[in-house]
């Protein structure tokens, strides 16, 4: 490991008060990617996928919010069972 030294007037950061929980913010943008399946988002936030849903609905514009749920719906890259039956 590196020696690491720091100047005399370092002040390390206080700890997160929400101790590294996601951001509404960083959840959308988790349902927005094409990649991260609500699997990966309920594991990682605890949020089931109609929650997920629910902040989506609350936090767009109803023109983005369907045209999201229009893209999501039946993707087998955002359900974990759709992924394993096409396997």
């Amino acid at each position: 490991m590196t020696d690491r030294s720091f100047p005399d007037d370092f002040i390390p950061a206080e700890p997160r008060p929400d101790k590294g929980k996601l951001t509404e913010s960083e959840i959308i943008a988790m349902a927005w990617d094409d990649d991260t399946s609500f699997d990966n988002i309920e594991l990682q936030t605890g949020l089931s996928e109609d929650e997920v849903i629910e902040i989506m609905r609350n936090s767009m514009k109803p023109s983005s919010f369907r045209m999201w749920r229009k893209r999501v719906s039946g993707r087998a890259s955002k359900h974990k069972a759709l992924k394993n039956s096409r396997i």
